[in-house]
């Protein structure tokens, strides 16, 4: 098609902008509330893998541990010891006040403590279609393993 002198093309280029700037800041929103679950989750690792061996070093302790000897494997851990252990390290960190709504769960197999805490997130903002509640959870384990070459 040919274009007739002095006629223009006119269109409104505002439309095209908003939807620019509605995408630019749902990305943006995405990546804030993304950042801040992995920071978050992260924070919980440190923790968790602390509370774990927390929870293997008091669970292996104690006379009943000891009283037939060290034997040639791990160490057995006390499901209630270790248990104990973490929440007096979780308490005693201030983890339960830094993240309100902490839940550890701790469980221990034979010669592992295993620590998974769960805590609820605030995002700092919100993307359409996000959970209402998110949470993020994180797991730390630990053996308390008898060194072989330091035993006479």
């Amino acid at each position: 098609m040919r274009r007739r002198e002095g006629h223009r093309e006119r269109g409104s280029t505002i439309p095209l902008i908003i939807g620019f700037a509605l995408v630019l800041a749902l990305v943006v929103a995405f990546v804030v509330d993304a950042s801040a679950a992995y920071l978050r989750r992260q924070a919980l690792d440190g923790l968790a893998d602390g509370a774990a061996l927390r929870g293997a070093d008091l669970g292996a302790a104690g006379t009943w541990v000891y009283g037939g000897g060290l034997g040639t494997t791990d160490l057995d851990i006390a499901a209630d010891e270790a248990s104990r252990a973490v929440t007096d390290y979780l308490a005693a960190t201030g983890a339960y006040d830094r993240y309100p709504g902490l839940r550890a769960e701790v469980s221990v197999d034979g010669h592992q403590v295993r620590v998974r805490l769960i805590a609820p997130l605030r995002l700092p903002l919100r993307v359409p279609g996000s959970p209402s509640r998110p949470s993020v959870g994180a797991e730390g384990s630990a053996v308390v393993r008898i060194d072989q070459e330091a035993r006479p």
